[in-house]
């Protein structure tokens, strides 16, 4: 039986006019039709292609070899495309938009915005479904990270205390206002690291490696810096925060750390306005 809503390894049967049948098994042959047919790609009777497979217009299965944004089972910001009396439908890259129901909204969307959502295959009509309702999807398995761990995130949404994200596809966490050192909003990806795994179960997440992994690799890269610059570059204690991110790639605070550190070890001079190789 082939995944409703992933993507599936099918063998090719025959072909036709309008199309390739691909081997679907319990769910029969299932439809390329001819315009999703790679160029560059055995496709003879018995050769398998990697495909997409969903419901048509007509609720048929069908096969395609275009790239979705999402699959069942995971997170995406996707763009609303249009709104009517059925639903919310989104654009995921595919012809057929999917449908997010009135009921599975969380706010109220306009056209044009971004949500993050959830796919999954409806049940009883193995329709692709998106939903923004994300807590029934997430903290199903246990948390099984630590501390520095380096993980993928999918920031959702800002909060008082900072920015939710999920983690792996798997679990909510939480960057605190003071871990956020550069622009982030409702769909960014992000690489993080595990801070804290706390006692309630809450993860708190930062967007820089964690205590000394963060000390010995931002020092590394200070100095490689500094000697592919002729060991002067023009940032200091004193820079925009911004600046600091944008070349390291941390806060203000750990940069500061850091020069502090190479200062003391007498590896470089600090200026107010660069610093220096000794």
């Amino acid at each position: 039986m082939a995944l409703v809503g992933r993507y599936n390894s099918l063998q090719i049967v025959k072909h036709t006019d309008f199309g390739l049948y691909l081997d679907g098994g319990a769910d029969g042959e299932i439809l390329l039709p001819n315009r999703y047919i790679p160029k560059d790609t055995p496709t003879e009777v018995d050769d398998w292609l990697n495909v997409f497979v969903y419901l048509d217009s007509e609720d048929k299965l069908i096969a395609t070899t275009e790239k979705t944004k999402l699959q069942v089972g995971e997170f995406a910001s996707l763009k609303v495309k249009e709104i009517n009396s059925i639903g919310i439908f989104l654009d995921w890259g595919l012809p057929k938009d999917l449908l997010m129901p009135y009921s599975e909204e969380k706010r109220q969307m306009r056209q044009g915005e971004y949500c993050v959502v959830h796919a999954y295959l409806d049940k009883r009509t193995r329709r692709i479904t998106a939903t923004a309702r994300l807590d029934r999807y997430l903290d199903k398995v246990p948390a099984n990270y630590t501390t520095g761990q380096e993980v993928d995130l999918l920031v959702v949404e800002e909060t008082p205390m900072g920015f939710k994200a999920i983690i792996n596809n798997k679990h909510w966490g939480l960057i605190h206002k003071n871990e956020v050192f550069k622009f982030l909003r409702s769909g960014k990806q992000e690489k993080g690291y595990i801070k804290e795994l706390r006692s309630d179960g809450k993860i708190a997440l930062s967007l820089q490696p964690v205590g000394q992994a963060l000390a010995s690799s931002l020092n590394e890269k200070i100095l490689s810096k500094l000697k592919d610059a002729n060991g002067v570059l023009p940032v200091s204690d004193k820079s925009d925060p911004q600046l600091i991110s944008d070349m390291f790639g941390v806060s203000k605070g750990n940069f500061k750390k850091a020069i502090g550190a190479l200062y003391k070890e007498g590896h470089i001079v600090i200026h107010a306005d660069r610093i220096e190789l000794v």
